[in-house]
């Protein structure tokens, strides 16, 4: 999600726009119908181009970089992984006063995935923790002799403490802000990754992952993919999963009690962040970013 510091300057984004990037850099897809995405995240605005594309375009300098990671790494990671990831087909560049670089890629079938059909499937869960599994095992042979480099940083819980802090002082009327303290500073105490970085998702929740005939089929959208802690990744066991579902997720991926704690400590930050960011003019969001937080306080 977007902090409110990066949504106070965005562009002018409209069809007619996508439109002529599209035209004038990929001209073999000039004129094919653009359908606007709706409800899209937070991160980009999204167009379908034709049957069989889709543009993404982002909304604010925080995403920027992700059009060109997803074209470096996806194609590298999508032979290791169970579940179909976007397949991305070009970069556009800024023009007609568009300032980033934007995407276009394969476009993927399929319905967000909800809490009412999956959130209480071990076996979805049991499928989404498989699905973790081997991210974290992917390891390109240039691996080593690259950098983490700023677009591959995921981030840690310590450098969130200060603006979660003030977001549970502004929320202690909707939800129990000793609890979220209590909550927050086992997280942040928790013993950390001693092991090497391993790949992460780095957005993992519901409105990330598709079905299609109640099934998982796909996941989408790898701005924070990056090297690092995979508790960061346990916020799906929060965004969709019930009790019963997360005892099974925990299982197959073996997740220790430290790593599950900072993984909690996640699925607050984020969810405060997004509900402190959006919940007033979004009720969409209201409602996800509540049962995150609540479904984190439980545990």
């Amino acid at each position: 999600m977007a902090t409110e510091e990066s949504t106070s300057t965005r562009p002018a984004i409209d069809a007619a726009l996508a439109g002529r990037l599209v035209g004038a850099q990929f001209p073999q897809w000039a004129g094919l119908p653009l359908r606007l995405l709706s409800p899209a995240g937070s991160d980009h605005v999204i167009y379908r181009l034709g049957d069989e594309l889709s543009v993404r375009l982002p909304r604010h300098a925080g995403a920027i970089g992700q059009a060109r990671k997803e074209s470096e790494w996806l194609p590298r990671l999508a032979p290791h992984l169970p579940l179909p990831i976007p397949v991305p087909v070009g970069v556009g560049e800024p023009a007609f006063g568009y300032p980033w670089p934007w995407a276009v890629s394969r476009w993927l079938d399929g319905e967000v995935a909800t809490v009412e059909a999956l959130g209480d499937s071990p076996e979805a869960a049991v499928e989404l923790a498989e699905f973790l599994t081997a991210l974290q095992r992917f390891a390109p042979q240039d691996l080593p002799a690259r950098s983490l480099s700023e677009d591959l940083a995921t981030g840690s819980l310590a450098e969130r403490d200060s603006a979660t802090r003030a977001s549970i002082a502004r929320t202690g009327g909707v939800f129990d802000a000793t609890a979220m303290t209590r909550l927050w500073n086992e997280a942040l105490h928790a013993p950390g990754w001693h092991r090497l970085p391993v790949w992460v998702h780095g957005d993992f929740h519901t409105g990330n992952l598709l079905t299609v005939g109640g099934r998982l089929s796909a996941v989408i959208d790898f701005g924070g993919l990056g090297l690092g802690d995979p508790a960061c990744d346990l916020t799906i066991a929060f965004t969709l999963m019930s009790a019963r579902s997360r005892a099974a997720f925990r299982a197959a991926l073996d997740v220790d009690d430290a790593t599950w704690a900072r993984g909690r400590g996640w699925a607050l930050a984020t969810g405060l962040n997004a509900y402190t960011s959006y919940a007033a003019v979004n009720p969409r969001v209201a409602e996800q970013t509540t049962r995150q937080i609540t479904e984190a306080l439980i545990g």
